[in-house]
């Protein structure tokens, strides 16, 4: 069995926006724009960056729940983007997904256990007779009592929908599990309850998760590997602790400066970087490197050519022309431009 479970290369999403003018052609949003990774099995990879960044269009698009505009999907050794019908239904049963938001995301006129129940009779995962044993059983998995099946989702907290829906995910057995920011709506202490469930489910079963979150702190304590997204693209894949302790690519960088730390010591030696202006917008990228406008050490040949993402040290790649060959950054050796 390959080591690799999902395969991305080149990914593209691209939306049709409005119409410029009355007789004007319709402009073209590129809320992902060639994305390329491979997540292993049995770890969990993490997309991060700002709203808008397309980390979550990139996990649509691995579920097949928006359509990709180009590129390749590989899950195990099936093709994902090139499947239609049955074929498509069977694989649905590989990969399932953990909803953001807890609360829109069950049906308020279902029972808890029918909710996850569901994708057993859909996909008809097991015997008829074998399911109510199943949906017990995946009730206790996710620390919820067997008699609360009876109940219907308002009748839950918060932590305890999202209970729910990981039970959902999990019902057809599947070998990948995209989380959507799943504790982001959730209470600080409930989202530790959540991450901890993970992690044990994760280790108890030999799960593979594709994690999306904004939150880095979640990231470092959820991801094997991680890859940071800017406007559509990733400027810096790295394994966790490489990430963390020498981020190469000045996005990254600035994304980490605003990780608090419950270490005194570490809070008052940390500088904020304050990045100036907003992202460009998706309808029309810029030409080079789309961080140029607001990175603090672009040169004119940032504005003129595409930075190409490559590897700097083995397992750690970045797209920016001012990182070196032997891991030079402008940051490392620029404290000044942190405030």
């Amino acid at each position: 069995m390959s080591e690799l479970l999902l395969q991305v290369r080149d990914l593209k999403v691209h939306f049709r926006g409005r119409r410029q003018g009355m007789f004007g052609e319709h402009s073209t949003v590129h809320a992902v724009d060639g994305v390329s990774f491979d997540v292993k099995r049995g770890t969990t990879f993490g997309l991060v960056g700002e709203s808008g960044s397309g980390k979550t269009t990139t996990a649509l698009a691995v579920m097949r729940l928006v359509e990709a505009t180009g590129g390749t999907i590989a899950l195990g050794d099936d093709e994902v983007l090139s499947m239609q019908g049955e074929a498509l239904r069977k694989l649905r049963r590989r990969m399932q997904i953990i909803f953001q938001d807890p609360y829109s995301s069950l049906n308020p006129r279902v029972r808890a256990g029918a909710i996850v129940r569901e994708p057993l009779d859909l996909l008809e995962v097991g015997e008829p007779g074998d399911r109510d044993r199943r949906e017990a059983e995946l009730f206790r998995l996710v620390g919820l009592r067997p008699e609360q099946r009876a109940l219907f989702p308002h009748q839950f907290s918060g932590g305890q929908r999202q209970r729910i829906g990981i039970a959902r995910a999990l019902a057809t057995q599947p070998d990948l599990v995209v989380c959507d920011e799943p504790v982001s709506a959730l209470d600080v202490a409930i989202q530790a309850q959540i991450l901890n469930l993970l992690r044990r489910l994760q280790a108890e079963f030999g799960l593979t998760y594709l994690f999306i979150s904004h939150d880095l702190g979640v990231v470092q304590h959820m991801c094997d590997e991680i890859a940071v997204m800017y406007l559509g693209q990733i400027v810096e894949l790295a394994d966790r602790v490489s990430l963390f302790r020498t981020p190469l690519h000045p996005y990254s960088w600035a994304l980490l400066s605003a990780v608090p730390s419950a270490d005194p010591a570490i809070a008052r030696g940390k500088k904020r970087v304050r990045l100036q202006g907003d992202p460009p917008s998706p309808i029309d990228p810029p030409k080079g490197c789309r961080f140029a406008g607001r990175c603090p050490f672009a040169e004119p040949r940032c504005s003129e050519s595409d930075p190409v993402l490559r590897e700097i040290r083995p397992g750690h790649r970045v797209a920016c022309h001012l990182v070196g060959e032997d891991g030079s950054a402008p940051h490392l050796t620029a404290p000044q431009a942190a405030e």
